[in-house]
């Protein structure tokens, strides 16, 4: 089982810790400021008050013992880029860096993180595809003007197969997953002969534009 750490515990930090530790990794917390370290040390496995800033703190804390070092340290823009110089330099493998901008983004990447995160970019474009559609129930960008949506189906869409549809045919979409709410039941990659019910939701993937077309559907 992979090991984890998050550096900074702030809102992202505090809730990244704890579920992680809901889905039984080890967790790894730490943060210069005793508050938050006491506000995460009842579920995850280690909390620690320390400075990861400081190269020998983070040796000393075995960090480069863990698979994955998240870096969320808020707006502490410099702290986040001298962790993450450090981690790589440590020699960890795999660092998250939270970002608050492209340009902090970019330095991030420069000084050696795996992979680049803005949670509160991402999750605001997530909230504006959902209520630019009523019918959207929920929307993952997945890069390169790709998207996944969740979305109830247009009544033309109720009583037919996917086979009938001719969804991937008509608009180059293809249906990755069917929740059923009644019963309540989850059918990964359906079958062409599965009929669309009304109370379905349909997990779409596609281009953004013709997904549009989809949401378009009556």
């Amino acid at each position: 089982m992979r090991k984890f750490a998050v550096i900074g515990l702030s809102s992202f930090g505090f809730y990244l810790c704890k579920y992680l530790s809901q889905r039984k990794y080890y967790v790894l917390a730490v943060d210069v400021n005793e508050n938050r370290v006491d506000q995460v040390k009842e579920f995850v496995d280690k909390a620690i008050i320390a400075d990861a800033t400081d190269k020998q703190t983070l040796l000393d804390i075995g960090i480069k013992d863990l698979d994955v070092v998240i870096v969320s340290m808020g707006d502490r823009i410099d702290s986040s880029i001298l962790t993450t110089l450090h981690l790589h330099e440590i020699g960890v493998e795999e660092i998250v860096a939270k970002a608050i901008s492209e340009d902090h983004g970019k330095v991030l990447n420069a000084v050696g993180a795996t992979m680049v995160i803005f949670p509160e970019r991402d999750m605001a474009e997530r909230l504006a595809n959902i209520l630019e559609q009523s019918s959207i129930l929920d929307y993952v960008n997945i890069g390169s003007g790709y998207g996944i949506i969740e979305i109830a189906p247009p009544p033309s869409f109720c009583g037919k197969t996917l086979k009938e549809l001719r969804l991937r045919e008509k608009y180059h979409v293809q249906v990755i997953m069917i929740k059923e709410v009644v019963p309540e039941n989850i059918i990964p990659v359906p079958r062409a002969d599965h009929v669309i019910k009304d109370s379905d939701i349909l997990v779409i993937m596609g281009r953004d534009e013709d997904l549009d077309r989809i949401q378009a559907l009556k």
